[in-house]
């Protein structure tokens, strides 16, 4: 097996939207340059995760899927329904269009769950499902249950997808005048979300902010509206939270249901449901909501983590040895 790898990310942003990239364009040319040496290199293996870059419309890639002696094309978002809403620079560069392009010029795709899969399967006869997974060890665990006073909810994400918070502003507004509670948002630092901006506190992202704030929230929160491009998530927040080993409310939507389900969480769909749900938990005794917690972080441990797919991961690479 060959150990010789290169990872690299587009410009190592928490974010690309078309303002954070007008900001930089040095670092944009350096990215775009890299990726033109990457594709003159024809590397042996090449792994592409969503988009190989912002500005493509699919010539990215296109080449570089093409350039590589054998090539995987990995997606664990609904890509293909994404074509740039809110606003006129991501509609020129849309991800549908760069994942239909990379689905049909991969030698092989992975989708992160079963609703993707059969998008994929669609367009392609060699796809993989794996779930998205995360590494237990790039989060602090929580160790405290005990409640803050006041009790912190929290929630993880980038500005293009907060305002899912608005879905279920009612429920944490009664929740607010009821205990005190706040939302900590571990994303922007730019207020966006109106009336809710009263009980907000945001800390900026950063590696280092993700790996140890969440520990410090008492309940994580994934609100989620109901329509095809949610269907297609993999529930990645969920999966942050129970990492850290934190017990939280989500919209069960797609992988999320299930997600919930193994956790032993509750499914909360309308506002009423929010509130009975984020007041359910925080009326726990501290013991039980630890119990929720670890439980959590053991199913990410057995089903959800890198650790967990690294066979099958090896396998979809063909890294165990030469292609036959």
């Amino acid at each position: 097996m060959d150990t010789r790898f290169t990872v690299s990310s587009y410009a190592s942003f928490n974010e690309a939207s078309p303002s954070r990239l007008a900001r930089h364009p040095v670092t944009v040319a350096r990215a775009e340059r890299r990726l033109h040496r990457l594709a003159q290199a024809r590397p042996a293996r090449l792994l592409l995760h969503r988009e190989a870059s912002p500005l493509s419309r699919g010539w990215w890639e296109r080449r570089l899927l093409t350039c590589a002696e054998f090539a995987v094309y990995d997606f664990d978002d609904a890509l293909q329904w994404d074509r740039g809403s809110g606003g006129v620079a991501r509609r020129l560069a849309p991800k549908a269009v760069k994942a239909s392009i990379a689905v049909r010029h991969a030698d092989r795709v992975i989708a992160g769950n079963e609703v993707l899969g059969d998008w994929a399967a669609q367009r392609h006869g060699d796809v993989v499902v794996i779930p998205s997974c995360v590494a237990l060890g790039d989060y602090v665990p929580k160790v405290s249950y005990a409640l803050h006073d006041p009790p912190r909810l929290g929630w993880i994400g980038s500005r293009g997808n907060e305002a899912c918070l608005l879905l279920v502003a009612d429920a944490l507004e009664e929740i607010h005048r009821r205990c005190g509670a706040r939302l900590t948002l571990l994303g922007t630092t730019q207020r966006r979300l109106g009336r809710l901006e009263a009980l907000i506190d945001r800390v900026a992202w950063t590696p280092e902010t993700q790996r140890v704030v969440p520990a410090q929230f008492d309940l994580g929160l994934m609100p989620l509206p109901s329509d095809p491009y949610t269907l297609g998530k993999c529930g990645y927040k969920l999966l942050q939270y129970g990492a850290v080993g934190l017990p939280a409310v989500a919209t069960p939507i797609g992988v999320n249901a299930e997600i919930l389900r193994r956790f032993r969480l509750p499914a909360t769909i309308g506002a009423g449901d929010w509130t009975d749900g984020i007041q359910g938990l925080l009326d726990l005794p501290d013991a039980a909501r630890e119990r929720l917690g670890r439980h959590a972080r053991d199913v990410v441990a057995r089903q959800y983590s890198y650790d967990a797919w690294l066979p099958r991961w090896t396998a979809a690479l063909e890294l165990s040895g030469s292609r036959s």
